[in-house]
């Protein structure tokens, strides 16, 4: 069973691996996104079993990362002992999103690309939202 993430982990905040192999400091929340020009062309068909990517490459260039849409990603510094802190991406694939959480994190609408929504709604403002939208 995965547990829900309700907020974001603090920027500056330290936690430890699931293993306890490491620990590392936030940095910020982030979306993994792979970059469709840097897929390899031409695919194999058996591999993509004939659902190959267009050529044209209509749309965005940048691409949400299917695998870690439902997961929260941060912007990490490692923190190793005996060795430099290294800047790397962690997906906690334990963890699941909420579906508010979902939707602000890998949003498809034209809205969320606005600079004022840096942050996710607070629960309470979600909350009221509910409360206030009438029943259909």
């Amino acid at each position: 069973m995965s547990a829900q993430a309700t907020a974001l982990l603090e920027s500056g905040s330290e936690h430890t691996s699931p293993g306890g192999h490491y620990s590392y400091r936030v940095l910020g929340p982030c979306c993994r996104l792979f970059d469709r020009e840097e897929l390899p062309w031409p695919c194999c068909r058996l591999a993509w079993r004939s659902k190959e990517p267009s050529w044209r490459r209509i749309g965005r260039r940048f691409v949400a990362d299917l695998a870690s849409r439902r997961c929260p990603s941060y912007a990490v510094e490692l923190l190793q002992p005996g060795a430099r802190p290294t800047r790397t991406v962690i997906t906690l694939f334990p963890v699941r999103l909420g579906s508010d959480l979902q939707e602000w994190w890998y949003s498809k609408q034209p809205t969320s690309m606005d600079l004022a929504n840096s942050k996710p709604p607070s629960l309470d403002a979600i909350k009221k939202a509910g409360a206030a939208a009438p029943a259909e």
